[in-house]
């Protein structure tokens, strides 16, 4: 997709503050973040949004939430708590289609979310 930022930012052509990757995912520090701690973890292949997930981008799907466990690891958020959050469609908040997991962390979360 040439028109899609975290297709840039996997290509490299829009820098990000990358704390993880891998060859299937990516993980960078949100520029807008809602949390002390605010990542998404995005896949390098291109998919818009939860509805567009095929069977077999199971692994792929499965490889985000392993990336968010290490980043909840190295940032030390594991024993403390953390939140993640996968929006589909503009009702339920996603701006950037291509799907992407955020990673919330550093304070109490509240419940509803919103």
């Amino acid at each position: 997709m040439t028109d899609c930022i975290f297709c840039k930012i996997v290509s490299g052509d829009i820098p990000a503050e990358k704390i993880f990757e891998n060859d299937h995912v990516i993980g960078f520090r949100d520029l807008n973040p809602q949390a002390p701690t605010h990542v998404l973890v995005i896949p390098k292949k291109h998919i818009s949004t939860i509805n567009d997930i095929k069977d077999e981008d199971k692994a792929l799907v499965g490889e985000m939430f392993l990336a968010a466990q290490q980043i909840a690891a190295d940032v030390g958020l594991s024993g403390r708590g953390y939140r993640t959050v996968m929006n589909c469609n503009e009702e339920a908040g996603q701006t950037v289609f291509h799907i992407h997991l955020h990673l919330l962390g550093g304070r109490a979360m509240t419940w509803p979310p919103g």
